[in-house]
């Protein structure tokens, strides 16, 4: 695993499309047919994996982690966090503000 701070947005998606080419050959599929399940475009998919596309939305991204079976692997990519103590604010009671009549 390396460090992913220096890369551009750009470079992390052409990554990412590089590394979904091989989830989609391990699901033993053709692009084909994960446009087809995740109701995208061959040409999109084919982009995407060769890294002419810079840029993906979330929801394209999700709809093909769908498609090759591997949406539950986001849970690795951000797992829940515990309860965080110094998320809690202290409860307060709050006053009504009264102005003076002038």
């Amino acid at each position: 695993m390396g460090d992913y701070s220096d890369y551009s947005a750009p470079e992390l998606v052409r990554m990412l499309g590089s590394r979904f080419k091989d989830y989609r050959l391990r699901a033993n599929m053709t692009q084909k047919e994960v446009a087809e399940m995740a109701g995208l475009s061959v040409l999109s998919v084919y982009r995407f994996e060769n890294g002419t596309v810079t840029n993906i939305s979330l929801s394209t991204f999700l709809l093909l982690m769908k498609a090759v079976g591997c949406i539950n692997d986001l849970n690795e990519l951000m797992p829940e966090q515990p309860e965080s103590p110094y998320l809690y604010k202290e409860t307060k009671k709050i006053q009504r503000v009264r102005h003076k009549k002038v």
